[in-house]
């Protein structure tokens, strides 16, 4: 959302020419301090944006400046639009209405070529047969980032206690998977809350500061590389085939499939190897090796090999050998596995 508010400061100036602080945070329903921050966003990246001092002061561009759609930034605003993540963040007429007002400023050709884009590039962010996420409270959660105003969450998590309130100060939210999540500031400390998990939230009237320097984007970085180096944070050594190895990505967490890849062997003449898989606990590891069925098997930890040889000894117990071979020699129909 601050990118695009930067870009509506920008239009602002461009069109109207010289503006107080106070009249542009008028325009964007903002702060005037949040306007001193984002004037000085759009001067660090070389706009050329300047004030004047005095009574009839204010921003203003420098003159003959003025921003202009190139061929392929018309096509990619068009492609950028995700009408789906608009709609469940209770913006789809907004962003349609924009569409259209920028489509009738362009030149023909290029509102021609624009247009195209939707006929061509289609963006479905969630995975294979993951249903979207229910996630009722997400437009009141992004219309209290853009107020800048506390939010009162009740929240369920995985741990005990289950459910918890929270006062937080909401910084963002983003899109990750097909899953929505939010940033927020809880006492002195960042969060990150998955918002098909918030149960309630009340907006508050108070309002708060966001952090000088605050970039979602680097924060969002940051917390995706340390969540995922935490959440493996154990190893398994296992014996595979190579056919099985070459399977894995089809599976498996990319995490877990690059790595087995990245440090297995060479196959042996029969074709089986060894590498090491990270794993988030033996009882998930059990479950995600499973899926490779007889092709696989734990060197280590001892654990998980202890567990594996449980669940092989469970289903000798259900489909054992000898009654297969007394069903066929009562003249049964052969199964699948032996015809």
């Amino acid at each position: 959302m601050r990118a695009s508010r930067l870009v509506s400061l920008l239009l602002l100036l461009q069109t109207r020419g010289r503006m107080t602080a106070q009249e542009l945070a008028d325009a964007l329903e903002v702060s005037v301090r949040t306007v001193y921050r984002d004037v000085e966003s759009l001067g660090a990246a070389g706009v050329p944006v300047y004030a004047d001092r005095g009574p009839a002061g204010g921003y203003r561009l420098v003159e003959g400046y003025r921003t202009r759609l190139t061929g392929p930034e018309a096509e990619a605003l068009f492609l950028a639009g995700l009408p789906g993540p608009a709609a469940e963040l209770g913006l789809a007429s907004v962003v349609a209405a924009a569409e259209l007002k920028v489509r009738a400023a362009l030149p023909d050709d290029l509102a021609d070529r624009s247009g195209r884009i939707r006929q061509r590039f289609h963006l479905d962010a969630p995975g294979w047969f993951r249903h979207p996420e229910a996630t009722p409270h997400l437009a009141t959660l992004a219309g209290a980032v853009w107020d800048d105003r506390l939010v009162r969450l009740r929240y369920r998590r995985w741990r005990a206690p289950r459910e918890v309130t929270r006062l937080v100060a909401p910084l963002g939210v983003v899109l990750k998977a097909g899953r929505w999540y939010l940033v927020a500031r809880c006492g002195d400390h960042l969060r990150t809350y998955r918002v098909g998990a918030v149960l309630d939230a009340a907006v508050t009237d108070e309002r708060y500061e966001r952090p000088d320097g605050f970039d979602l984007a680097a924060y969002w970085r940051e917390w995706t590389a340390r969540y995922e180096r935490d959440v493996y944070r154990d190893r398994a050594r296992i014996r595979l085939t190579a056919a099985a190895l070459e399977f894995m990505p089809y599976v498996f967490p990319p995490e877990m499939s690059r790595a087995a890849r990245t440090a297995a062997g060479e196959p042996g003449p029969d074709g089986w190897l060894e590498t090491t898989v990270p794993i988030e606990s033996v009882r998930h590891a059990h479950a995600e090796l499973l899926k490779l069925g007889a092709e696989v098997e734990v060197l280590a930890p001892a654990e998980l090999r202890d567990r594996f040889a449980a669940t092989a000894r469970a289903l000798t117990r259900l489909y054992p050998a000898d009654a297969d071979a007394d069903a066929g020699a009562a003249g049964a129909p052969a199964s699948p596995a032996s015809a």
